[in-house]
């Protein structure tokens, strides 16, 4: 059963780092959490490092800007290591060709910037579904459509043979008290459909990979056993951190604060029922991040 703490510092002084997830644990879409970002900044003063692990499908200084914009000073963090980045840089080595369908909106455009990592990158074209060979995903349209109104470009899509690279795999996130539907939505829905989806954020290796390359960037040679992920998305934060053998903090009061019941912490039976239907076993659970 995973153990219940009321505070990140009683088991943080075991860890020398933290992958830390952002929405649902340091912010909610519109604004910080404070109790997040104190125990963060407590953290950082007593020696750790923290890595924000993040599935936006932007890169590490787009999310800085928008920390800033939510009221998350940069003394929180030391890192970001983002699904946008590791997707990006799959997307600019030719996993999806070079003529691209994107999906997304505007806000996401950020994310064919030329990546300055890649030597001789491909050189993408944003193209109509007709003339693509592979589809980049960032997200819906409209975040409030239903993934099943894009089945028909899906349908012709698959009979195309096109990959779709989702540079985001979370399935919905809470926007303030608005649940939106997020890339990891249509990238599931692809694949049931019989396409191919290329993943590349939790719980995926590669973002953990570049998580560690962030984290090294800081101080080298950190073992995994030292680290410590948090995040409030057991198919995502949780899973990731089981399938790279790390432990975790499971946040109850995001995603799934209803399941769990969770008021200021998660009620004990609750907790565990949801735990064992979701086939997840995170180190340690709390209410929320402090």
């Amino acid at each position: 059963m995973s153990q219940i703490i009321e505070h990140l510092s009683e088991i943080s002084d075991r860890y020398e780092a933290l992958f830390v997830d952002l929405w649902g644990c340091v912010h909610n879409g519109i604004t910080a959490y404070p109790e997040a970002v104190a125990a963060l900044q407590a953290y950082r003063r007593r020696g750790g490092i923290v890595v924000l692990l993040t599935n936006a499908p932007r890169s590490r200084h787009e999310v800085a800007k928008q920390l800033d914009r939510f009221g998350c000073p940069e003394d929180t963090w030391d890192n970001i290591a983002t699904s946008g980045d590791s997707a990006r840089t799959a997307m600019f080595t030719g996993a999806v060709g070079n003529k691209v369908y994107f999906i997304g909106t505007e806000f996401d455009l950020p994310f064919f910037e030329p990546l300055k990592l890649i030597e001789n990158p491909v050189e993408i074209e944003r193209v109509a579904l007709e003339d693509a060979e592979g589809i980049v995903c960032c997200g819906p349209f409209n975040a409030h459509d239903d993934p099943d109104t894009l089945r028909p470009q899906f349908l012709y899509a698959k009979q195309k043979g096109l990959k779709l690279l989702c540079a985001n795999p979370d399935i919905v996130v809470d926007r303030g008290e608005t649940r939106e539907w997020c890339a990891g939505a249509l990238a599931q829905l692809y694949t049931e459909m019989g396409g191919e989806s290329l993943y590349f954020g939790k719980p995926h290796p590669p973002i953990y990979d570049l998580a560690r390359r962030r984290l090294s960037e800081i101080k080298p040679g950190i073992p995994d056993s030292a680290i410590l992920a948090v995040g409030d998305g057991v198919k995502t934060d949780i899973a990731g951190a089981m399938g790279e053998d790390i432990d975790s903090l499971f946040i109850s009061g995001g995603l799934a604060a209803a399941p769990t019941r969770t008021d200021r912490q998660p009620d004990p039976e609750a907790l565990e029922m949801y735990l064992a239907e979701e086939a997840s076993s995170p180190t340690y659970s709390i209410g929320y991040l402090r």
